[in-house]
């Protein structure tokens, strides 16, 4: 308690100075407002505008207010996960932090053009997107353990629906049902032993004392997130990562040895202990994977063309042909891909609106029509793995004014939101009630969205 109210005095002290300068690049940044023992600086709001309109998102008001007070709102549940003792496995945030760098790399062409964006190194770049990722999952499982104990009726979603007036009614956007196969390039063995032979080097090296494993891991690991922070993964438990992974991670006993090479589905690695404490483990890794020719892309191509030929002929059927997809995910499926978008209101169902499609996938979906299979095309899966593809619409569902038959689950997700906002909102406002927050003058004069900021 006596470190807190410490940490507090100081922030306050520099709250008042109201300005911190940062010598490497000369700039000058403020402290704007304080949320219980952390500081939001001008900065972050600046950052954070600048990311919502990257991405389009909607703000409400004058972002100089909005944003602030979300950012607030974040912090209060970030410390209510801390409390709570809530964790998020690393393998899920680098799984998710891969693919959102490569979507970004795509949009902006180019890793020059991404750091002219966002006015900042790709290093800091990938740090930046694993933080905004953890803290999203935070958030979220705050946010659904305040709310596991809301249920519905059937008669209090027909009760809402009636009440609406015709022209409140919500629309409902065009959604989708995909089904993929896909196939992975063959990779040459010559390839394989080449990342073997570069990992094996790197063994050398660090045992020899040459250079240090983590000096090694930010140079050429292409596991990118990790590799800021000198390839380690934080502490973690068995069941975070891939089985060979965590096998190998969880034999490790001396700190000093490098691991033998091992083969996940992300490529191959070579590993070093880091610290062990219970059933958790935290390691350093570097990755490498082999690289695929264009020639293995062309004859994938190929194959995934005669096997598009073959069911447009009705030879067999796409559901026959899944059994001989790589995707292990959906292969037992029938190829029916499952939306996993943690925000949807299509979350864990085979329906997808197409802005929650794979960038990739919703540019072959929009012009097929239902029962219609694609040409082969590439895509990248979560596990960063660039694949050749082939879908088939199984379901399209144009947009249209909601309705009880038709709808019956949008509408009840909708009521669930409500009254998700009505829970989330109380805590919200009984927990800044309890928290010391303090607002720069110049900062006050805004129409927040809660009640009891400026005490």
């Amino acid at each position: 308690m006596i470190k807190r109210a410490r940490k507090r005095i100081l922030l306050a002290i520099l709250l008042c100075l109201s300005v911190i300068s940062y010598a490497q690049n000369n700039i000058i940044d403020e402290i704007i407002w304080v949320v219980g023992d952390e500081a939001i600086l001008k900065s972050d709001v600046e950052d954070m505008r600048r990311d919502m309109i990257s991405q389009g998102a909607q703000m409400k008001g004058d972002p100089y207010c909005f944003i602030p007070e979300q950012l607030a709102v974040q912090k209060l549940f970030l410390d209510q996960a801390k409390a709570d003792s809530i964790t998020i496995q690393s393998s899920t945030i680098t799984r998710e932090a891969d693919y959102r760098e490569k979507y970004y790399l795509s949009v902006a062409g180019s890793k020059e053009k991404l750091e002219e964006y966002w006015r900042m190194p790709m290093s800091q770049i990938r740090e930046r997107i694993r933080e905004q990722i953890q803290n999203q999952y935070l958030t979220e499982e705050v946010k659904k353990k305040l709310t596991a104990k809301i249920s519905l009726t059937p008669s209090e979603v027909r009760k809402y629906y009636a009440q609406l007036p015709k022209d409140s009614l919500p629309f409902i956007p065009t959604t989708v049902e995909v089904q993929v196969i896909t196939n992975e390039p063959t990779v040459p063995v010559t390839e394989v032993d080449k990342v073997k032979e570069r990992l094996r080097d790197f063994t050398n090296r660090i045992n020899s004392g040459e250079q240090s494993f983590s000096t090694l891991a930010i140079m050429y690991s292409e596991d990118r997130v990790s590799a800021a922070n000198g390839g380690e993964m934080g502490l973690s438990g068995r069941a975070t990562w891939v089985p060979e992974f965590a096998s190998m991670a969880f034999s490790l006993n001396d700190p000093k040895k490098v691991s033998n090479i091992v083969e996940t589905e992300y490529g191959f690695h070579i590993l070093q202990l880091v610290e062990r404490r219970g059933d958790q483990v935290n390691v350093r890794h570097i990755l490498l994977k082999p690289k695929v020719p264009a020639e293995a892309f062309e004859k994938s191509i190929a194959r995934m063309d005669s096997l598009t030929k073959d069911i447009r002929a009705q030879k067999f059927t796409f559901e026959d042909a899944t059994a001989i997809s790589h995707d292990k995910d959906t292969r037992s499926n029938n190829g029916l891909m499952v939306n996993d978008g943690r925000e949807s209101s299509n979350h864990g169902t085979p329906r997808f609106i197409m802005e929650e499609l794979p960038v990739e996938v919703a540019k072959v979906v929009k012009p097929m029509k239902v029962g219609d299979v694609s040409a082969p095309f590439r895509m990248i899966q979560r596990n960063g793995k660039e694949v050749v593809a082939i879908i088939k619409l199984r379901s399209r569902v144009e947009g249209h004014v909601a309705n009880v038959s038709d709808d019956f689950q949008t509408l009840k997700a909708i009521v669930e939101d409500k009254k998700q906002e009505e829970v989330l909102k109380k805590w919200l406002q009984a927990k800044i009630k309890d928290t010391y927050v303090r607002i720069d003058k110049n900062w006050q004069n805004c129409d927040f969205q809660y009640s009891g900021w400026i005490k």
